[in-house]
């Protein structure tokens, strides 16, 4: 784990330690076989909790936590597992976390289930604790996800994607999640809306900083197992990523149609020639600039709230996000 992740976790360690023993009985509490047998895989291969932990930093840093703020990271975490399940699915990938997915043991039938099951585990945590106002914002958040899978989907198919709707679709697969972890760690301690507001955008910006990161790393020569996902699968779906739209937008005639070709005829040989034009017209340099002005935004919103250790390891959270490895 990596060395910053875990000073931050130490500032909420007895929160991170209760969080993940709830979890546990969570996802665990079925009588399926097949079910217990998979959840069991998932717990044992368990993510860098980010958004837990984004969840459990705002609520301390705004209030005292609350047994809704356990349910609020659980649920969100439900929902994060149950997006990465299907998208493993939707590109075809058998890596997830540096082990195999989901879909490459059990196939995708059973993955597709195991997604929706546990969508339906995280509604349920909701609905019985009459979290009305989780359950909003949640459904909105599920709705955004898959419209932002759909919208890429059928843009990946055209190679015409722009940097407002490659916005678009960033804000609706990754940091609407992230924004509704931040909003929900606020509401969670009964903060007023304005606050809740505010963690919201924060949470959007923080969120679209750490999609630029994601991007940039189809772009470097990083061993699979330490990305946890295989390289190049960006380019092999189609997907138009930052660095991509704007070298597209950037090139002269002559190269844009060399590209796109090698897009449309993707194989790993070509991956090196769109990273040498990605290289070529400042693509690589240009992403990286916007992502440190998303994290500059974010850190901004944090200005108005005292200083303390729990601020710090918040402002730690955000520089991590785009300075991570993996």
């Amino acid at each position: 784990m990596n060395i910053v992740l875990e000073k931050i976790k130490n500032t909420i360690k007895k929160e991170i330690e209760e969080f993940e023993k709830q979890f546990q009985n969570i996802i665990q509490d079925n009588d399926i076989p097949i079910i217990d047998k998979i959840t069991h895989y998932i717990i044992h291969r368990k993510g860098k909790l980010i958004r837990p932990i984004l969840i459990f930093l705002i609520a301390k840093m705004l209030g005292n936590i609350q047994k809704k703020t356990y349910h609020t990271a659980c649920l969100i975490e439900l929902i994060h597992i149950a997006t990465l399940v299907h998208d493993d699915v939707i590109d075809n990938s058998f890596l997830r976390r540096g082990s195999f997915s989901i879909n490459a043991i059990w196939k995708n039938k059973i993955a597709v289930l195991i997604g929706d099951y546990l969508l339906s585990k995280s509604l349920l945590i909701a609905t019985n604790n009459n979290y009305y106002d989780l359950l909003k914002i949640i459904c909105k958040t599920i709705k955004d996800m898959s419209e932002g899978e759909l919208l890429q989907i059928e843009k990946s198919r055209k190679l015409n994607i722009t940097e407002k709707i490659y916005n678009q679709i960033v804000y609706h697969k990754t940091a609407s999640l992230i924004a509704t972890s931040c909003e929900a760690g606020s509401r969670s301690v009964n903060t007023n809306e304005k606050t809740a507001l505010k963690m919201r955008k924060f949470g959007i910006f923080t969120g679209i900083a750490f999609q630029i990161k994601d991007d940039l790393f189809d772009y470097e020569e990083k061993n699979e197992k330490l990305i946890g996902k295989p390289v190049g699968i960006d380019f092999r779906e189609k997907k138009m990523t930052l660095p991509l739209i704007y070298t597209i937008q950037k090139a002269s005639k002559k190269d844009q149609k060399c590209i796109l070709n090698y897009i449309k005829n993707y194989d790993e040989k070509k991956r090196y020639k769109i990273i040498n034009y990605v290289k070529k017209y400042g693509g690589l340099e240009y992403a990286t600039q916007k992502m440190i002005k998303f994290r500059n935004n974010a850190l901004k919103i944090l200005e108005i709230y005292p200083e303390g250790t729990i601020k710090d390891a918040l402002k730690t959270m955000v520089n991590f996000i785009i300075e991570r490895n993996q």
